[in-house]
């Protein structure tokens, strides 16, 4: 399973239609060096709407300069919504590297963009789709959508639940039917309005999703998105994870990204280490030792208590934990 990180499109919602360079270069920069294969980039509005009235702070141009330093090192693309497409954005977005442009639609619209897809892959470009508010239809009918996309070239389908309605049950049942009806990859992209964000990420990885959309911090418009590094933990959990730097991307998280966007009013519900708590199943109490002891012998506290936590989550001695924190040490 892969996972598509959309903060740097969807999660630009927080801070309007696009995130300023500073922020735009610190993402790229960590989310590639943490081994994040897949990013959606740009305008949160898609490739072309700064012309249409939504300007961000960086142009379609600037991204796709900032970008190109890592264009090699991930699959780096725009979102195309289709009502937006025009010939000369997707050209231009092929002639400077990206890897694929998604292109969005609401379920059942997908016979009225054959025209789009087609220019998409005619630049060479991965066409990735999006069925966006997925739940207008039903799961076989979106299934037969799926199958009639693919027929029209699209390279892979994603399952939106753009309004955060979608309980596990059902995530996994639309999941289960499109893996059953199409053989190109399946996504899907949970928004949190809910709170089910991580139980239908869960559901669809059950379902043998093959990737899953999310936003550093859970940022994306309205309540927000699965956030990326819960589904990294979650996917780590499941055994599911070979491709990304599950503590370097904390630490990214940690010491860069969460100090940078409190500064812009954002504030995250989950930082990294509650998250490594629920993680390693460490409860909160014994986090004033398990700091105090990683701060004596200079290695990571997330680490330290996962490790800590494989042997003992009942009770843990300060004992256990130096002896943890000494061979963390030696190995590093």
């Amino acid at each position: 399973m892969k996972i598509m990180d959309c903060t740097l499109r969807d999660g630009a919602n927080v801070v309007g239609n696009g995130f300023p360079a500073d922020l735009t270069a610190m993402m790229l920069k960590g989310l590639v060096e943490n081994g994040v294969s897949i990013i959606e980039y740009g305008n949160a509005k898609g490739l072309g709407a700064e012309e249409l009235g939504f300007p961000s702070p960086v142009s379609d141009k600037e991204y796709l300069e900032m970008a190109q330093p890592y264009m090699k090192r991930a699959e780096i693309g725009m979102f195309l919504n289709a009502k937006r497409y025009k010939r000369e954005n997707v050209k231009y977005a092929a002639s400077q590297g990206l890897t694929f442009l998604r292109v969005g639609a609401d379920a059942g619209d997908g016979s009225k963009y054959y025209e789009v897809i087609g220019a998409v892959k005619s630049e060479n470009l991965k066409c990735r789709y999006s069925l966006m508010k997925a739940y207008l239809l039903s799961p076989s009918c979106l299934a037969k959508e799926c199958a009639d996309l693919q027929a029209h070239g699209v390279d892979e389908v994603t399952i939106m639940d753009s309004a955060g309605c979608m309980l596990p049950d059902e995530a996994g049942e639309y999941v289960r039917a499109l893996k059953d009806n199409i053989s190109i990859p399946v996504g899907f992209h949970c928004h949190n309005n809910l709170g089910m964000a991580a139980a239908n990420a869960v559901a669809a990885m059950h379902n043998d999703v093959d990737v899953l959309d999310c936003g550093l911090l859970g940022m994306a418009r309205s309540a927000g998105n699965l956030a990326t590094e819960i589904a990294v933990a979650l996917a780590e959990k499941a055994g599911k994870n070979d491709h990304v730097d599950f503590y370097g991307l904390l630490n990214f998280l940690e010491s860069e990204l969460v100090p940078a966007m409190e500064k812009h009013g954002y504030h995250t519900p989950i930082k990294p280490l509650d998250l490594i708590l629920g993680f390693s199943g460490c409860h909160s109490s014994f986090v004033k030792t398990f700091k105090a002891v990683a701060a004596e012998y200079g290695v990571d506290v997330k680490r330290l208590i996962v490790a800590v936590s494989a042997v003992d989550r009942k009770s843990p001695s300060e004992a256990l934990m130096r002896e943890t924190a000494e061979k963390l040490k030696e190995n590093r």
